[in-house]
């Protein structure tokens, strides 16, 4: 397990190349840690992270809903009740968004 240090020059190339020969690393910043960069593996992947991804590239707008769904080789249904169950909300208006919504449906009367 290497221990580099956030200050460190080369951090993300010595990242990069340690991830790649399959070592965990751990950065530090004056000695405290600030995070962990693991290998991903079919492994990991397999044994849950895959899904926990999903969330957190889903929860963070990186990824749609579909496609955080099939990286979570799961069906969008399955994927919905699993973002249900973490709390994770799946309709996002914005306050401005939402009166906009609600005035359009109170005109549809």
């Amino acid at each position: 397990m290497r221990l580099p240090s956030a200050t460190s020059a080369n951090v993300p190339g010595e990242l990069i190349r340690d991830a790649e020969a399959g070592k965990l690393s751990i950065v530090t910043k004056h000695g405290k840690p600030v995070f962990v960069a693991v290998p991903l593996d079919d492994r990991l992947l397999d044994a849950g992270l895959r899904v926990a991804l999903a969330i957190k590239l889903f929860d963070e707008e990186v990824l749609s809903l579909s496609k955080a769904a099939r990286f979570a080789k799961m069906s969008i249904e399955a994927f919905l009740e699993h973002l249900g169950k973490q709390g994770v909300a799946v309709v996002r208006y914005s306050a401005e968004e939402l009166e906009t919504e609600l005035a359009q449906m109170r005109l549809r009367r």
